[in-house]
């Protein structure tokens, strides 16, 4: 097999990253976390299965035999740390508060954590489709918009516009009664309300989901806590006060101790015998190191996901910022010239696309250029306009009362002399 069929048969970023239908601050969460974390959990599963994870000092009269059964039990067993310093307890039970329950189960860990980064985006992915317009689809073709000849460019995005002009259409209220007066009115009030024919499915989902991941990467840090039995929130704290120090010898870390104490039985005949043994875990030289990345990256992707959730919030929350951005693409291609054309850009922006339209066209202009997302928003107000013209020729004029016959005394009446 050659070496290009085998580095073909891996799959590229661009697969595992899957449809480009969210913002970078999505990615950083779904895409490289999940690649950071498979990672990991692929080198402590290779320093596990491959290597030697442990090491254990057994008396001189055990054999290679005991020496293997004492290895696995204290493996699958779980150890316990005490330091060199302080006498091993008489008591089992308080060797027991001080066992390491964790090493066997870090690449399952990590992996769970992977999957929960990516869970929003699976979540996504499946409902977004409810809001009736193929995002994905738009997406990808506003991408290739990009690659393609001039004039290819503007059919595709002629495509686009006239797309989504007949989704915004189709997708609207037709029939009112007190429900859809409901539903209206909690489309307004609650940015979360997802309501398809009010224009707020896709808002609203994707606001869920931002809420999803900043729950999940804060979640992480107790899930952590639960997992090492310890207070995991403040390792970083605890490293960089060691690096601040003026000490600059790594100390070995008490959350990850490479010696460490077991204690197994060993039945022959009728006599149990006792023994403890005092054992090397190699592998905690790496889930240290990994671990404290791990910390420092969480707190970044946190920080990066809260501050990205409330600017969306902002943008939502906020209508003038529907109009305004809009408004901000039609000038720069010189369709606002009167205090008209700012009015009928505030409908076009509130009435016709609303907050979905606006959403839509904000997720194509972060996934593609602002000049895609320029010419998109010019043809939509094009045939916008041209709908509200037909509108206006079709309306019978309005009813004029000085136009009906009047008879002369009627007339007299009107105007006396």
């Amino acid at each position: 097999m050659s070496i290009g069929a085998i580095i073909g048969g891996v799959p590229s970023l661009k697969k595992l990253q899957g449809a480009s239908n969210d913002d970078w601050v999505d990615r950083l969460n779904h895409v490289w976390t999940v690649f950071l974390l498979a990672l990991f959990a692929i080198v402590v599963s290779t320093g596990q299965f491959v290597g030697d994870p442990i090491h254990c000092w057994c008396p001189a009269e055990f054999t290679g035999a005991y020496v293997d059964y004492a290895k696995s039990y204290c493996w699958i067993k779980n150890t316990y740390y005490i330091p060199m310093d302080t006498p091993i307890p008489v008591e089992h039970s308080n060797r027991e508060s001080e066992e390491l329950t964790y090493y066997q189960w870090v690449p399952l860990i990590l992996l769970f954590m992977a999957f929960m980064f990516k869970f929003p985006n699976i979540l996504w992915r499946l409902f977004n489709g409810g809001s009736g317009i193929n995002l994905d689809k738009i997406v990808d073709m506003a991408e290739k918009t990009q690659l393609g000849s001039p004039d290819d460019r503007d059919k595709t995005i002629d495509h686009i516009s006239k797309y989504m002009d007949r989704w915004l259409e189709t997708h609207r209220e037709y029939h009112w009664n007190r429900l859809v007066r409901a539903k209206q009115f909690l489309a307004k009030i609650c940015c979360f309300f997802c309501n398809k024919r009010a224009g707020t499915y896709l808002t609203a989902f994707y606001l869920f989901i931002k809420v999803v991941y900043s729950a999940n990467v804060i979640a992480q840090f107790f899930i952590l806590n639960a997992f090492l039995s310890q207070d995991y929130n403040l390792y970083g704290f605890e490293v960089l006060e060691m690096l601040g120090s003026s000490n600059s010898e790594w100390k070995e870390s008490t959350r990850f101790p490479r010696v460490t104490l077991c204690d197994f039985k060993i039945r022959q005949l009728q006599n149990v015998q006792t023994w403890t043994v005092q054992c090397v875990l190699p592998i905690n030289l790496f889930n240290e190191k990994i671990f404290i990345v791990i910390w420092f990256w969480l707190v970044f992707v946190a920080t990066l996901t809260c501050i990205n959730l409330v600017s969306w919030l902002y943008r939502v929350i906020f209508k003038r910022n529907r109009a305004g951005y809009i408004k901000k693409y039609l000038k720069i291609n010189n369709e606002i010239q009167s205090g008209f054309d700012k009015k009928l850009c505030q409908k076009f922006a509130d009435e016709y696309l609303r907050d979905d339209g606006v959403f839509v066209i904000r997720v194509i202009a972060k996934n593609s250029t602002d000049l895609v997302a320029m010419d998109l928003v010019d043809k939509l107000w094009k045939l916008y306009k041209n709908k509200r013209m037909k509108r206006d020729e079709e309306e019978p004029p309005a009813f004029d009362a000085s136009t009906l016959p009047v008879s002369d005394k009627e007339r007299e009446a009107l105007n006396p002399k």
